[in-house]
């Protein structure tokens, strides 16, 4: 049960890491090559992933294991930890997070 309980914890954590990244990435290099100055600075990426990393952390270590665990099948051993709905729920995100933060970014003044 607790080996079940990790193994979601951790794939939960890398499918919130990874939309932030990916969005942080994407915003510092289409930010950069079109305004030409970055819209994130190097200290305000450190912070985005300081409190990222915290609250993934947080939720990682403190989700404790269901009985619901053991009714469904183990993972096999050639599984991948990034399935393909993860994927899409990531670039999902990053799509919705990258259309409000370009709103804001370029159409905000307005």
């Amino acid at each position: 049960m607790w080996g079940r309980n990790v193994y979601d914890s951790i794939s939960k954590f890398l499918q919130f890491q990874l939309t932030v990244n990916v969005v942080a990435v994407i915003v510092a290099f289409t930010g950069a090559c079109i305004t030409q100055d970055s819209p994130l600075k190097a200290v305000q990426m450190l912070w985005v992933n300081l409190i990222m990393d915290t609250f993934a952390s947080l939720a990682l270590a403190t989700e404790p294991p269901s009985e619901s665990l053991l009714l469904r099948k183990p993972y096999g051993r050639n599984k991948p930890l990034i399935s393909r709905t993860m994927m899409k729920n990531i670039l999902g995100h990053a799509v919705y997070q990258l259309t409000l933060i370009f709103t804001l970014l370029f159409v905000g003044e307005q």
